[in-house]
């Protein structure tokens, strides 16, 4: 029989949320390399994703969403010391991505076929905005076609893992779905923010509707391979080392071919 879901005590909760938020802005910090979104900046590259992920789905949706809009706001002073962006956009953005990554990595089930191509066709929304972007010339061209040529990679992984590896398929459901939430925030957050203020990073000010197809693609299509790639094996090794945790934060979630079992 399955194991309900442990709580976590409330000390060992804000110690998760603390290492989750100075996880998430040292990595994030150490591991961005400098690059931002083209043409329209601002986006930075980051790789940390996968740090409150990891929270969120090995501990709680809020364990994972918190320490990730605290660690965001930290990383956010110390690159672009705008507090009312990051306020605004940033800290919104990551808290409700990576609470939706926990919250339905949490209530996985075995798939049936409705989720099985809800997983798949998840991936269509980048695939075609992309190719929009590049087949109506609304951005440089060989920036569209990147976005296109990676959104066509990651719509052919998902599919392989949907039919060879339906133990990680959850995971990257969930990570889907959270990340396009937060990519959002992102990409019609920062065209609000600049018909009132000059952004940092690149100085857009007024920026065209456009522009929040582009931040929504380059924060999603930069971050999403991190999640796909690294996330599920790393989870699984955890589960491994630290059996304990499957029933308190994936007792929910299929462990191999099987469900948590006591």
């Amino acid at each position: 029989m399955m194991r309900k879901r442990e709580e976590i005590r409330p000390t060992l909760k804000l110690s998760l949320i603390t290492l989750n938020a100075a996880l998430y802005a040292s990595v994030g910090y150490l591991t961005y390399l400098g690059l931002f979104t083209p043409i329209f900046g601002t986006v930075r590259f980051w790789p940390a994703v996968i740090v409150p992920a990891l929270f969120s789905i090995l501990f709680s949706p809020w364990i994972g969403g918190i320490g990730a809009a605290i660690g965001i706001f930290i990383s956010d002073m110390v690159i672009h010391g705008n507090p009312l962006l990051s306020l605004s956009v940033g800290v919104p953005s990551n808290f409700l991505g990576f609470y939706t990554i926990g919250l339905l990595a949490s209530r996985w089930r075995k798939p049936g076929t409705g989720k099985l191509m809800t997983a798949i066709t998840i991936q269509l929304i980048p695939l075609i905005l992309s190719w929009l972007l590049y087949y109506l010339g609304l951005i440089e061209e060989s920036v569209a076609l990147i976005f296109f040529i990676t959104a066509l990679l990651i719509f052919g992984f998902g599919s392989i893992v949907a039919l060879v590896r339906r133990d990680y398929l959850g995971i990257l459901y969930a990570s889907s779905i959270g990340l396009m939430v937060g990519s959002a925030i992102i990409g019609l957050g920062l065209w609000g923010f600049s018909q009132f203020f000059v952004l940092p990073i690149g100085g857009v000010k007024n920026a065209p509707l456009i522009a929040a197809a582009v931040w929504f693609l380059w924060t999603y299509l930069t971050e999403i391979p991190f999640l796909y790639f690294i996330l599920p094996p790393l989870i699984y090794a955890v589960l491994r080392a630290m059996p304990q945790l499957a029933t308190r934060a994936l007792g929910k979630v299929e462990k191999g071919e099987k469900e948590v079992e006591s």
